[in-house]
């Protein structure tokens, strides 16, 4: 008796029209052919090549058409991301620094884990390929030097400053001009210059993303930032605990009074997965951030797990995003970076709104 096997059918490039068919566009609500999206397709010995134009970062439509593609029968699928990020023209016109998009990450008080959200959320935007500053706002407690393992100090040239770089990230950071243990005394005054210079004095060179490591509060720093620049939005930082939400509303209170868009809330240490038998322990509470975002009409843009990996990263240089990138942290946070910047898209792609400067508020005296 004879046996005859089935000869594989070769991949076409209909089929692999067909496969991207069934994949979203991440910012324009359709599918990546009925949105125009696909720039160049090839097929040749079940190998796949081809290019897809984005206007966000995204880390998780690579992984969807290598996914659908493979499941066809590809081979290898080589595949180009061709970014275009849209400019806020408020900011452009506003600051001719090159910088397209400009991002306060903010927190009611400290602790939270706002500047590790900082620095994670910039380098896994770069990693996606985007242009990434991030400027350490946290004059008093500049700690995003040490998160991106950057030692030195940035040199000058014509009189401005060239920003240093880690992990990818352009960085700019009072911890970079004073020495080690140096506190910095500084008035309201000074403070507003610095956040000028920062600003102004800096090469960041053309820019997607200027991410701003706000101090918590809500003081001189934001109410400088404000003033000077038509931020883009901006993030609030929690964790679940009530002492901390009673904090944010506060900050989202600031940023609407200065007229910032509020891109949504991020909530920290929201539980711990115990490594060895996989439970879970909400350690500060639990719904905090969920009810805080639909208080507020506001999305929340995710929930991070407490994991001693961030810590140890944020200590060591190597953010979570770099140093175990497939743990739930790292997912977490790539997956935040890429709602932002979706976010931001879509807003530049709107109707553009107009920026009003926003004056110190006056005080009023009882007595």
């Amino acid at each position: 008796m004879f046996s005859f096997r089935k000869k594989k059918v070769a991949l076409t490039q209909s089929d692999a029209f067909d496969a991207l068919a069934k994949i979203t566009h991440p910012t324009a609500g359709k599918d990546l052919v009925s949105a125009s999206a696909i720039k160049d397709l090839r097929v040749e010995d079940d190998n796949v090549w081809l290019s897809i134009a984005l206007t966000a970062p995204s880390a998780s439509l690579r992984r969807a058409v290598e996914r659908e593609l493979k499941a066809l029968g590809a081979r290898q699928v080589n595949l180009k991301l061709e970014l275009t990020v849209p400019s806020d023209e408020r900011l452009m016109a506003a600051m001719p620094i090159g910088v397209k998009n400009a991002l306060a990450v903010a927190s009611g008080k400290g602790g939270v884990g706002k500047s590790t959200v900082a620095a994670n959320v910039a380098v896994a935007l770069a990693q996606m390929g985007a242009a990434v500053g991030l400027m350490d706002g946290d004059l008093y407690g500049p700690n995003i030097p040490m998160m991106l393992g950057i030692r030195g100090q940035p040199i000058a040239m014509g009189g401005k400053m060239i920003p240093l770089s880690g992990h990818g990230v352009r960085v700019m950071s009072m911890g970079m001009l004073v020495e080690a243990g140096t506190p910095v005394i500084w008035r309201g005054p000074m403070l507003s210059q610095a956040i000028q210079q920062f600003l102004g004095d800096v090469l960041w060179g053309t820019l997607d993303y200027l991410i701003i490591d706000l101090p918590p509060g809500t003081g001189d720093v934001q109410l400088s930032l404000s003033q000077a620049m038509p931020l883009t939005g901006s993030l609030i930082v929690t964790t679940p605990q009530a002492v901390a939400l009673a904090d944010v509303v506060k900050g989202i209170a600031m940023f609407q009074q200065v007229e910032v868009a509020i891109l949504g809330i991020v909530e920290n240490m929201s539980y711990y997965i115990c490594p060895d038998c996989g439970h879970k322990e909400e350690l500060f509470g639990s719904g905090g951030g969920i009810r805080m975002a639909e208080q507020f009409s506001l999305p929340l843009l995710g929930q991070i797990p407490f994991d001693a990996q961030v810590r140890r990263g944020g200590d060591e240089g190597q953010p979570v995003v770099v140093r175990a990138p497939d743990s739930p942290a790292a997912q977490a946070l790539i997956e935040i970076a890429e709602k932002v910047a979706v976010q931001v898209s879509k807003q530049n792609l709107a109707a553009p709104r107009r920026h009003r400067p926003i004056l110190a508020p006056e005080l009023k005296f009882v007595g």
